[in-house]
């Protein structure tokens, strides 16, 4: 937006829109299945993902006056933990409802609504741009990282971070859980695991002129206080949200309660192992 992305710095947190008309954008349809359960995402499964978020602000050495955006942000927590670090902050997600939530947990930050591929900020405009588990959602997900690529200054650092290698990976169990509910997808469509494989992450960074400068593989696992809260963390996913249009709320909650009954715990709790892989890149040119 005009003047860089961060005029909201010093005032309330701003929510801007983008006016998007490109049919390959996906915001309208992922802002309304990411927004519909926009509370239990940020009270519950976000947070099972704050060992990612803080191990990407390491690896990036995120401190005070970096400038840092989120894309694909959710409810803010990684801006969260940025902003105390002393970043100057920004994010842009596909929900308002999360973006609400983020804009209540960081009132200084710049946060805007639209698509990955048509991020509203000048060229260069920030230091680190990170994208967690959100370039391999997006309509075009080499426009998005190309978008994030353009953002980030000559010296900057981009850090993608998508599901890790899923064999023998708990959580991957959690992913195939709606499957039988869903429709087959079209020929040649990535599923979720597509980036995992470390060579394709590379290349994919490499086509959007990005060279790696480090790779890192976070345990994150997925901790509920019980099943209700596991069940609820897990259905606010845009994913479950959708098959839940199509084949009902407790058809999509079955299935969840099923596919974690081995991760019980005996006190009642329920534990998932869960995995990401984080490229760390920067500009090759």
């Amino acid at each position: 937006m005009p003047g860089g992305p961060f005029v909201a710095l010093n005032r309330p947190a701003l929510l801007l829109t983008a006016n998007l008309s490109n049919d390959s954008r996906t915001s309208d349809v992922n802002g309304r299945l990411w927004g519909a359960r926009a509370a239990d995402w940020a009270n519950i499964q976000e947070r099972v993902h704050e060992p990612v978020y803080r191990a990407v602000l390491n690896a990036a050495q995120v401190g005070q006056g970096t400038r840092f955006l989120d894309a694909g942000c959710g409810a803010g927590m990684a801006i969260q933990l940025a902003a105390a670090r002393g970043a100057e902050t920004a994010g842009l997600d596909a929900a308002e409802e999360l973006l609400t939530i983020a804009a209540s947990r960081t009132p200084a930050a710049a946060f805007h609504r639209g698509d990955l591929e048509a991020l509203p900020f000048d060229d260069g405009a920030f230091d680190v741009v990170t994208g967690i588990n959100a370039f391999q959602y997006a309509g075009d997900p080499s426009a998005a990282l190309a978008e994030a690529r353009r953002v980030v200054c000559d010296n900057g650092t981009v850090v993608i971070v998508t599901w890790g290698d899923p064999d023998g990976m708990e959580a991957a169990k959690l992913v195939g859980a709606l499957k039988p509910l869903m429709p087959p997808p079209p020929p040649g469509a990535p599923g979720p695991f597509a980036l995992s494989d470390e060579n394709v992450l590379r290349n994919f960074a490499e086509q959007a002129g990005l060279k790696t400068l480090d790779l890192l593989d976070v345990d994150s696992p997925f901790k509920y206080a019980d099943e209700e809260a596991a069940v609820r963390g897990l259905s606010s996913a845009g994913v479950a949200v959708k098959v839940m249009e199509a084949v009902g709320e407790k058809a999509v909650e079955d299935a969840y309660r099923n596919a974690i009954a081995e991760f019980r715990q005996p006190d009642g709790s329920v534990r998932i192992a869960a995995s990401f892989r984080c490229l760390v890149t920067g500009p090759s040119n």
